[in-house]
């Protein structure tokens, strides 16, 4: 068993940490958008550095993924950043995470099983 303790609903071989730089807000409206985005399920944490006006995120990619987190942010009227190098880097984050979704509903094939039903005996 791992030593690494998550919450509920957090499978650690799914679990991504993303980080963005936000746009200048209230302090009022990010705390009240973080408390909504912490009842989440499938996030492992968030953290806001208000130095550096960043947002960490630590959460189960089958689960929870960037849109939803930019979402709740948006209905608090905080927004990420709209520089060249956060559009990147969200572009990006959102490509894995779409990843990470698709395989965790995949169902692995193999060409070496043998087809149903030959298991049978021949009389």
């Amino acid at each position: 068993m791992s030593n690494n303790h998550h919450r509920a609903g957090v499978r650690e071989i799914n679990l991504v940490n993303r980080t963005l730089k936000l746009n200048a807000a209230s302090a009022i409206k990010i705390r009240e958008a973080l408390k909504e985005i912490d009842l989440l399920v499938g996030l492992d944490s968030v953290v806001y550095e208000s130095d550096h006006n960043l947002l960490s995120v630590a959460y189960d990619a089958s689960k929870v993924d960037l849109n939803l987190i930019e979402e709740k942010l948006k209905e608090f009227g905080v927004e990420i950043n709209d520089g060249w190098w956060t559009h990147i880097k969200e572009e990006y984050y959102k490509f894995i995470d779409q990843n990470i979704k698709d395989n965790a509903s995949h169902t692995p094939w193999s060409c070496h099983r043998s087809p149903p039903g030959a298991n049978k005996k021949r009389k």
